[in-house]
């Protein structure tokens, strides 16, 4: 066997590998449209990047048929590649989105990386003291009713830790959604910046089923990009999240 084929075999398989993990961030971990939104398409092709150019191009440099201590050579390299994969992999795991949390006239992507182990082991409920690895959960945030509570958030959000990072004041987003429909705004407020813009929003709207005249969208603000949510203007339920710039307004 020559080394370009020994090569090409080696880049067929961390191919393989590539798009079993792509499909795994797409479709589980980071869903669309949060892929982009949360920073994973950067986190993605550096890691496939790396797992596709590593190994095959080491294999190429050191393969020699009949070469003594190959096999030795190859599983190095081997190790070398899994270790690469693992690390982006446990990156990617701790940047995933685990909450879309409310925060007073929006809502936010929350990241696994967010929270601190002790914060979540505060949350009310067992799903709020849990980080999904299956897509984001909606929840409502409510403010604490005490002087001193509600003081302690405040003077957190001012070090950038704000009321979507304690699961413990985290509810149900039914409840929650009332006071987040306050804040909500019509759609004829919403100014896409371009043509493609204005064409996720026109999906985004048929998708959800619903008429252009019983919809109102808030801000939903990620690590990379902020998107628009589209919300039913009477009971303030969840319909599909638009990639629109809600800052163009």
């Amino acid at each position: 066997m020559t080394r370009w084929k020994a090569s090409a075999i080696h880049l067929a398989i961390s191919l393989a590998i590539g798009l079993i993990v792509g499909a795994l961030l797409l479709l589980v971990w980071y869903p669309p449209p949060y892929f982009h939104a949360a920073g994973a398409d950067t986190l993605v092709v550096l890691m496939v990047s790396v797992d596709l150019v590593l190994g095959p191009l080491l294999t190429l440099i050191v393969f020699k048929s009949g070469k003594r201590g190959l096999k030795f050579d190859l599983a190095l390299i081997g190790l070398l590649q899994a270790a690469a994969l693992t690390y982006g992999l446990s990156v990617v795991l701790r940047s995933r989105p685990v909450f879309i949390a409310m925060s007073v006239d929006r809502l936010v992507l929350v990241a696994a990386s967010d929270i601190d182990p002790k914060d979540l082991a505060q949350g009310t409920k067992p799903e709020f003291r849990s980080l999904s690895m299956t897509g984001p959960l909606l929840v409502g945030t409510q403010m604490p009713t005490t002087w001193q509570e509600r003081n302690n958030v405040l003077f957190a959000g001012t070090a950038g830790k704000d009321i979507e990072q304690f699961p413990k004041y985290y509810v149900d987003y039914d409840v929650a959604a009332p006071a987040l429909l306050k804040k909500a705004k019509p759609l004829d407020a919403l100014k896409p910046a371009n043509p493609q813009e204005q064409a996720n929003l026109d999906a985004a709207i048929a998708k959800s089923g619903h008429a252009a005249d019983s919809i109102v969208w808030v801000p939903l603000v990620a690590r990379k990009a902020s998107l628009v949510m589209l919300l039913d203007r009477e009971s303030g339920a969840v319909l599909r999240p638009a990639s629109v710039n809600p800052w163009n307004h």
